[in-house]
């Protein structure tokens, strides 16, 4: 089974105090440490464990700068076989851009299954897969928690709301966007992060794919970035259900809402 894993570098920023750059429309990013994103990473690891029962090839695939490399590394020591990064330029890009230039990377590719995480941690659109799949023409199932490959295609476990799961069937070549959880990433090895380097990393200039410049065209733009306002702390109710009941009651009435 020949896979394609769709991969981003993201900043950390749960611990990290996030401050507003000039422009006003991205936040400071001298100061942060960037990782492979979280859904992602749960990707390339269910990529490699189908390549092992499976047999095929996984190849990472990433938009970004050279920096944007050291997740394909890591992809690669992971067990990836080959890495390609997109070099998009300084062109501003949303979720439909990104899967339009995807989509024409991996057209030029044989696949089976094409696996993105579910959402980044930066963004957290989760736009990309299901756009992706929309360019590709091919079908497509989000928030999956289990694959299983069958003859000509794989039954997909998704997660539902209210604790609920669908099982189903895919046809192959498909798409499928990776919830965490699905498995264990596994430890990176010294030893993989040596034979990554021996394997195959390919870049590929934005403008060598070929693609429409009105098909480049952001269709959303950020206009503003900024913090919500300080309000003051939340108020705690106590007493029995009734008293608090009543307490309820009294807010709301206050607030100007007509019961």
């Amino acid at each position: 089974m020949n896979i394609v894993v769709c991969v981003k570098r993201v900043p950390m920023t749960q611990e990290v105090d996030l401050e507003i750059d000039a422009s006003g429309k991205d936040v400071k990013a001298d100061m942060l440490a960037y990782v492979l994103n979280e859904w992602d990473n749960y990707a390339v690891e269910e990529a490699i464990q189908l390549k092992e029962k499976t047999g095929g090839t996984v190849v990472a695939v990433t938009i970004g700068s050279e920096d944007d490399e050291e997740v394909l590394r890591r992809c690669l020591a992971m067990g990836a076989d080959k890495a390609v990064r997109v070099d998009p330029g300084d062109r501003p890009m949303d979720g439909l851009v990104k899967s339009r230039i995807l989509a024409e990377v991996v057209k030029g590719m044989e696949y089976d299954l094409v696996l993105t995480g579910v959402q980044s941690d930066d963004v957290n659109d989760g736009m990309v897969g299901v756009l992706l799949a929309e360019q590709l023409d091919a079908p497509h199932a989000a928030v999956v928690t289990g694959i299983d490959p069958q003859d000509g295609g794989a039954g997909v476990k998704v997660e539902l709301e209210g604790g609920m799961d669908e099982l189903s069937r895919v046809n192959l070549p498909a798409v499928l966007s990776i919830q965490t959880g699905i498995n264990e990433p596994r430890y990176v090895s010294i030893m993989g992060i040596r034979k990554a380097a021996k394997k195959e990393l390919n870049v590929v200039p934005l403008a060598d794919l070929g693609i429409d410049e009105d098909a480049l065209t952001p269709m959303t733009t950020v206009e503003e970035y900024f913090f919500p306002p300080e309000t003051e702390g939340a108020e705690i109710l106590e007493g029995d259900a009734a008293s608090v009941a009543e307490q309820i009651l009294k807010i709301i009435k206050e607030k100007g809402v007509s019961i």
